[in-house]
């Protein structure tokens, strides 16, 4: 059996924390919660291990670099056993943030980042819609993103994560 470990209050706490500054240090988060750095460090370990933390990141503005253009294709494959492989190629498109294999209309929501209108149609035109086993594309242009965020951590509930779990539903 996998690793079975039950988030407590703490730990959702400490989540919450890093969720919102991942350079918080643990020792600010220790004194704010009058536990010690090591209790902290030791916490955010377990939580590594047991895969409920997968690591941290910078986040950069895509205006920053100069990709002021945002949209979501829907993409429609001709065979659903295609799907490995068209994937496979779309990773190798820089442009793609984001992948979804998705219920409705499509078979994949991607996300992407373009410099301008005429970037997103060269990749539309050019890459995207030239990958084997993709017969349609959809393109919605995001005109303004409201608000983004990291997931959201339950206050004052104990929640169960087992790491066997969390194999079946990533293969």
């Amino acid at each position: 059996m996998g690793k079975r470990y039950d988030i407590d209050q703490l730990d959702q706490t400490i989540l919450s924390a890093l969720i919102k500054n991942a350079r918080l240090p643990f020792l600010e988060i220790a004194r704010e919660h009058n536990i010690s750095g090591a209790a902290v460090h030791q916490r955010v370990k377990k939580m590594e291990e047991a895969g409920i933390i997968t690591g941290a990141r910078l986040l950069v503005k895509p205006t920053a670099l100069g990709l002021s253009v945002c949209a979501f294709v829907g993409v429609h494959l001709d065979n659903p056993r295609h799907y490995a492989s068209t994937v496979e190629a779309i990773k190798n498109i820089p442009e793609i943030v984001e992948c979804h294999f998705v219920t409705g209309d499509y078979t994949l929501l991607l996300k992407l980042f373009c410099r301008d209108h005429e970037h997103l149609m060269n990749v539309l035109l050019n890459t995207l819609q030239n990958l084997p086993n993709i017969t349609k594309t959809e393109t919605l242009i995001s005109l303004n993103q409201i608000f983004e965020r990291q997931v959201w951590v339950k206050d004052k509930i104990t929640i169960s994560h087992s790491s066997r779990a969390r194999k079946k539903t990533n293969s």
